[in-house]
């Protein structure tokens, strides 16, 4: 038994942190990612193998309080768009079925910003100042937190546990929150962390921290679930051991470890073979699931019949 970092975590998080570690390395949990409220990846694994995925990730994008209507793309409307309305998709979704949720926020900026301002190229958002008290940016960075606080208080009145991935990728510098290194994120990461715990009682929430760079890594104490975004140039098969092995050497082998995004699916045959202990895979949404750009029906129908997938 493994405690979640929230001391006052509810019970229902703890048992959801208990069965993750108690099924990495003996099966792999599948998992899909959607920002729609169709959902229309689960629909398309459903007619494909008849099974549908365990763990279901949802988008929080539209839910920033500081998008920029005015100067934004038609991608960026219809992104945000389709994305409205998920809180209440993934709430009824979890009532209705004994599935996990966890929640990915592309975050956009909370200063400035055009088109899709959680990424670098569009906005001139300096996470580092956030890091020094009294500056208009940590002053908007809190605001932010507090009005995103309120919806997930709305999983913690369900009683509903969330795998909470904040700050992800930012091992990269795409996203405003990792364009000034990931020592800056884990802080920003840490923010978080303590406000939400200590200020929000938040404590449905796991804590899924999400950047394979050593300097990046906020402690034990701070994360309940390591986890990395992988996306190969090319399929191959793979357990993703060399990801797995990497991870764990510059974050911690103390936590559960977790594919929070990936573009193909792993071999289950090798991961049945090797047992590396993830404990669910995400497939991204999209052309990473529908369509056979990036996973065959076969490669689906394989992973999910096979005896090591746990499927919902």
């Amino acid at each position: 038994m493994s405690l979640p970092v929230n001391k006052n975590a509810t019970s229902e998080a703890k048992a959801l942190l208990d069965y993750l570690y108690d099924i990495a390395g003996k099966k792999i949990i599948t998992g899909q990612h959607t920002q729609t409220n169709p959902m229309e990846e689960v629909s398309y694994i459903y007619d494909i193998t008849g099974k549908k995925p365990k763990l279901q990730g949802f988008e929080l994008l539209a839910y920033s309080p500081n998008i920029n209507y005015d100067d934004a793309s038609v991608e960026c409307l219809t992104e945000i768009e389709e994305n409205k309305g998920t809180l209440d998709t993934a709430i009824k979704w979890a009532k209705e079925n004994d599935g996990i949720v966890t929640l990915s926020y592309h975050w956009y900026s909370p200063i400035g910003g055009r088109d899709k301002s959680f990424y670098i190229k569009n906005t001139d958002f300096d996470a580092s100042k956030i890091l020094i008290e009294g500056t208009p940016e940590r002053e908007a960075f809190f605001s932010d937190m507090k009005d995103m606080a309120q919806n997930l208080k709305r999983f913690k009145d369900e009683n509903i546990p969330v795998l909470w991935r904040p700050f992800h990728e930012s091992d990269g510098q795409w996203f405003w929150w990792g364009a000034k290194g990931p020592a800056v994120a884990k802080e920003l990461y840490i923010l978080m962390y303590n406000y939400y715990v200590d200020v929000c009682h938040l404590d449905n929430l796991l804590w899924v921290w999400n950047c394979r760079l050593k300097e990046g890594y906020p402690g034990d104490e701070y994360v309940d679930v390591i986890s990395v975004d992988i996306y190969l140039e090319k399929y191959m098969p793979t357990d993703y051991k060399k990801e797995y092995e990497a991870l764990i050497s510059e974050t911690t082998s103390n936590k559960v470890a977790a594919l929070a995004e990936i573009g193909y699916l792993p071999d289950i045959n090798i991961l049945k073979d090797s047992h590396i202990p993830w404990a669910y895979f995400m497939t991204w949404s999209k052309e990473f699931c529908i369509g056979e750009q990036y996973n065959s029906v076969e490669a689906f129908k394989k992973t999910y019949d096979s005896d090591y997938s746990v499927t919902l």
